[in-house]
């Protein structure tokens, strides 16, 4: 049976022991940690066991948080000069850093990631923070002389960037840490109070979290973590007070969100699924190597997983079996072993859905080239089938994103062929190319409907270095250091009136 371990002090505030040994974890609401009346079982990946309990708030409870965020939290933080903001989110980071082991247990056992993943996912969080300096870039406003038109010679604006006030941020179990790090990053760098839902699969890693946040000195009255269901968000995405919603997760949920939300800013990613083009003079052995990590990394529970390959006529005999050889390599079993390359799936019904897209995809012609089978409760193993061109449409696995590692692969005569096959689908967040030619290359990167493409090698968002996000059923916005910033802040125009004062002495 799996246990959690958490060996630093420093979160003994945020969760109590139970009789059974099982700890039961704190909301953060109104400057404190909060004990809710009812409690959701948070079980591992690892073998469906229970590790802990989350305390679900009562609403009141959430409302009067929103409210001390809405009447003093964005006022407190807005207030403290952004130099301070960045200290404390460095702090964060020195934290972060020294209990890394914590950190990394949190995700392996909660999230079921490898040890290899779950210490690149904590790395990034601190890289993330530490780099926060490089989002002011996005705060500056700008200058307007006015004398470029006869209405508003002797005039001039500035135009400024103001926080919106409260920023939501709705996070994925995938990267619990990382993405609430992030939107965390460049909310509070542009002075916004900050909340933040984490996933009800995985929310430790969160909750671990905001504790750094208290003990690095964010003010108190501009935080709050609300762990809520999902289903009971409604009344939360929809309140006034909120200006803008930071959504990581599926296209249905951020449907839902924007149906529901009213007028606010957004910034989301959502659904995606990859393809991969690969061209008749790429290197082979090396984008099988690529692709395949596109495809079982973090057990293509991934936005960016490459879930379609596309092969050029003249090579694809010879990629399939170089790309089945990739992934027979790949070791799958219990992720706290540190030669294991590939874990758990997040829940049993994640594997159900797998299987689901397998039989269809079976049904319509295609051929398992390697996998397809089910390891266990959250097992599975990484699969790739062949797939008619001519049925593609039919199939669940290219109409829809499913989150496991399972990709479809199949032949394209044209480039054209291959934009047309890629654009078809509903999602838009990223692509790889593979290949050498720059005439076929550029051709794909214009005509592309994705947000970001990747040259010989497998899509991946890292820190947000590089600007990421979707078009498409793929999302809003554009999350990356000093891009998102757009969507937590709102311009204010200032107009100076030196009309008849003499200022200026135009011809």
């Amino acid at each position: 049976m799996v246990k959690l371990d958490i060996s630093s002090s420093l979160f003994r505030e945020i969760f109590k022991v139970d009789s059974s040994g099982i700890p039961t974890f704190r909301s953060f609401l109104s400057g404190r940690w909060v004990d809710g009346e009812i409690f959701h079982d948070v079980r591992s990946p690892i073998d469906l066991s229970v590790i802990a309990r989350i305390s679900i708030p009562r609403f009141d409870d959430v409302e009067e948080a929103i409210d001390v965020l809405n009447r003093y939290g964005r006022w407190d933080i807005r207030n403290m000069p952004g130099y301070k903001r960045i200290s404390i989110l460095h702090k964060v980071a020195d934290l972060l850093e020294s209990n890394m082991d914590d950190f990394v247990n949190a995700l392996v056992i909660n999230a079921g990631k490898t040890v290899n993943a779950a210490k690149g996912e904590v790395k990034a969080s601190i890289d993330r923070l530490r780099r926060v300096d490089l989002d002011l870039k996005r705060v500056h406003g700008d200058y307007i002389p006015g004398d470029w038109s006869d209405e508003t010679t002797e005039t001039e604006a500035i135009v400024r960037r103001e926080p919106v006030g409260v920023v939501l941020a709705i996070t994925p179990f995938n990267y619990p840490l990382f993405d609430t790090a992030n939107k965390l990053a460049y909310s509070a760098i542009a002075g916004n109070a900050f909340m933040v839902k984490p996933s009800s699969l995985d929310p430790i890693p969160v909750v671990m979290f905001i504790r750094l946040l208290e003990l690095a000195g964010f003010p108190k009255r501009s935080l709050a973590l609300i762990t809520v269901r999902g289903s009971d968000m409604d009344k939360i995405v929809s309140d006034k007070r909120i200006g803008a919603i930071s959504l990581t997760g599926s296209t249905d949920t951020g449907l839902k969100v924007l149906r529901t939300a009213g007028i606010k800013q957004f910034v989301m990613e959502l659904g995606g699924g990859d393809p991969a083009i690969v061209l008749a003079d790429a290197e082979l052995e090396w984008s099988a190597q690529r692709i395949a990590r596109g495809i079982y990394s973090y057990s293509g529970q991934r936005c960016d997983a490459i879930k379609l390959v596309l092969v050029e006529e003249p090579i694809y005999d010879k990629m399939k079996p170089l790309l089945v050889e990739e992934l027979r390599k790949v070791k799958i079993g219990d992720p706290r072993d540190p030669s294991t390359d590939m874990g758990p799936l997040i829940e049993s019904s994640a594997v159900d859905e797998m299987m689901k897209a397998i039989e269809d995809t079976i049904s319509k012609g295609g051929k398992i080239l390697f996998g397809g089978r089910r390891l266990g409760a959250t097992y599975v193993e990484p699969t790739l089938i062949e797939a008619p061109r001519d049925r593609l449409d039919e199939m669940l696995a290219y109409r829809r994103e499913i989150f496991a590692p399972i990709a479809l692969i199949t032949s394209f005569k044209s480039i054209e062929e291959a934009a047309e096959i890629s654009n078809r689908r509903p999602y838009g967040l990223d692509a790889s190319i593979f290949g050498k030619d720059i005439n076929k290359i550029r051709y794909l990167i214009r005509h592309l409907e994705v947000g970001a493409i990747y040259i010989n090698d497998f899509p991946r968002h890292g820190i947000g270095y590089y600007p990421f996000g979707g078009r498409k059923d793929s999302g809003i916005g554009r999350e990356g250091i000093g891009y998102a910033i757009e969507y937590t802040t709102a311009y204010k125009t200032i107009v100076y009136n030196y009309k008849g004062k003499g200022i200026w002495e135009y011809l």
